[in-house]
């Protein structure tokens, strides 16, 4: 899933992924799958805190930064930081996309879309799947 000429801070084979990962994080962070809408635990949370990279640990969106958009994944309209994350052009589905991944370990997370007309002071919508996170609450 990774580009192989692109060098991460977190390496591991497939293997390595698969000892520490779960099969459906294993399949969505490391294989670019999506969880099923409605179903991630962060969805509707509220908690306040840091979500980072469920994979790697790297920290990657502020709770300060998730909003509703109710589109059945959890929503930030801004990275931490912009190297927190990468940007990787994504027409799988017969669509041009933005896929976003870690940029410490090369993971998918989910995608990118803009001009949604949701009214976040960015006018961007991370929409990142569950798995890929684990949330440290303030």
């Amino acid at each position: 899933m990774t580009d192989s000429t692109k060098h991460y801070a977190v390496e591991k084979s497939d293997a390595e992924w698969k000892a520490q990962l779960s099969p459906a994080e294993f399949q969505v962070l490391r294989k670019a799958g999506t969880e099923r809408a409605f179903t991630g635990e962060y969805t509707d949370t509220k908690t306040i805190g840091v979500y980072k990279c469920r994979a790697c640990d790297a920290e990657l969106f502020r709770s300060e930064t998730k909003f509703d958009s109710h589109c059945g994944w959890p929503s930030f309209f801004a990275p931490l930081a912009e190297d927190r994350v990468e940007y990787i052009e994504d027409t799988a589905l017969g669509m041009k996309r933005v896929e976003v991944r870690c940029a410490n370990c090369g993971s998918h997370l989910g995608h990118v879309f803009e001009g949604e007309g949701y009214g976040t002071p960015t006018d961007l919508r991370y929409c990142i799947n569950s798995v890929s996170l684990a949330l440290q609450p303030e």
